[in-house]
C-alpha cells in the first residue's frame, strides 16, 4: 500500500494509468479495471472470486487495491471501469456528482475495535464503541489510524466526530498516530506499538501477526461494514467499458456470485456475508 502523506494520489493515478495502458486491447482480451478497497484484495477474496468470474465470462478483472477515497479519485480521472468500495455517504456523493451510474450493495462484514491484551483504556466488556473511543482519549492510550481516506478511516472518523463528539483533528495528541497506509500495514503498526485501532473483521481474521492484540469491543450496530459496487459513468468517461463492467457487477449480485462470496472462508470462518437483495443496505 502507499501513504497518502507522500503524494500517493499522484502515484496511484499514475499506476492506474499505466495499468490501463498495459491492458491488452479488446481484440486480444476482454478486461476491466476495478478500483477496489484494500480489504477485498488483502483478505484474498478477489483471489478467490475473480478466477470464477473470468472462467465463466472470459473477462479478466484487474483490481487496483487502494483506500476507498483514492478509488473514487482514480475513477474521477476515468482510469477505472468499476469501483468496489465501502463508504455509503461517499458512494452516494460520487453518484450525485455524475461520476457513477448506480450503487449495488454486495456484502457486509463488521468493524471491530482491536487493542492490546493489557487494555490500558479498560475497554474489554464494553459494548458502546463511542464510549470506548472517549475512554481511549481520556486515558491517552495509543491509537493507530489508517488516515488514508479509506472506508475504514471514514468509519473511524464518524465514530470520533459524530458518535463520540470528539473533533479528532483538533483534539488529537501524541497518543493518536496515522499510518497513511492500508489495513495490513496499520495492523502491523498497532501490533508493534500495542495500540488500539479500528479494523474490519475480515482483515483481522486474515492478519497473521497479531502479536499481543485482541478484539476488545465488537457487536455495536454502528460497526456494520457494507460493501458496494458502482459502474463508472460512461457518459462522463467514454473510455469506460460499460458492458464488461456491468457484467462483473451483475455477476457479483447474482445468485452465483453471492454464493461464491458466502463460500469464501479463512480457517473455516466466513469473512463476508452477501446481501445484494437487502433494500436497506
Amino acid at each position: 500500500m502507499f501513504s497518502l502523506r507522500n503524494t500517493s494520489l499522484a502515484l496511484l493515478i499514475t499506476l492506474g494509468v499505466a495499468a490501463v495502458l498495459a491492458r491488452p486491447t479488446a481484440a486480444q482480451e476482454k478486461s476491466i479495471m476495478v478500483a477496489s478497497t484494500t480489504e477485498a484484495v488483502d483478505t484474498g477474496l478477489f483471489d478467490y472470486l475473480l478466477p470464477i468470474f473470468t472462467q465463466k465470462t472470459g473477462i479478466a478483472v484487474n483490481p487496483l487495491a487502494v483506500g476507498t477515497g483514492v478509488a473514487f479519485d482514480i475513477a474521477r480521472h476515468g482510469e477505472a471501469d468499476v469501483v468496489f468500495v465501502h463508504a455509503k455517504i461517499q458512494e452516494l456523493q460520487f453518484i450525485g456528482e455524475g461520476e457513477g451510474v448506480r450503487r449495488y450493495p454486495v456484502m457486509y462484514d463488521d468493524f471491530v475495535l482491536v487493542g492490546p491484551k493489557s487494555d490500558p483504556a479498560h475497554i474489554v466488556g464494553m459494548d458502546d464503541v463511542a464510549e470506548a473511543f472517549r475512554k481511549i482519549k481520556t486515558e491517552q492510550a495509543p491509537f493507530i489510524s489508517r488516515g488514508d481516506r479509506s472506508g475504514t478511516h471514514y468509519a473511524e472518523l464518524a465514530i470520533w466526530n459524530k458518535d463520540a463528539g470528539i473533533n479528532i483533528e483538533k483534539e488529537r495528541g501524541p497518543w493518536y498516530k496515522e499510518t497513511g497506509r492500508g489495513i495490513a500495514a496499520t495492523l502491523e503498526a498497532a501490533a508493534t506499538s500495542n495500540a488500539y485501532l479500528l479494523s474490519d473483521r475480515a482483515a483481522w481474521i486474515s492478519f497473521k501477526n497479531k502479536g499481543d492484540l485482541q478484539i476488545v469491543l465488537e457487536g455495536d450496530k454502528r460497526l456494520l461494514n457494507q460493501f458496494s459496487v458502482i459502474l463508472v459513468d460512461p457518459t462522463k468517461h467514454p473510455n469506460v467499458k460499460k458492458d464488461l463492467g456491468q457484467q462483473f457487477i451483475d455477476w457479483l449480485v447474482s445468485y452465483e456470485g453471492q454464493k461464491a462470496i458466502a463460500t469464501y472462508k479463512i480457517h473455516g470462518e466466513q469473512l463476508f456475508f452477501p446481501n445484494a437483495n437487502d433494500p436497506n443496505a
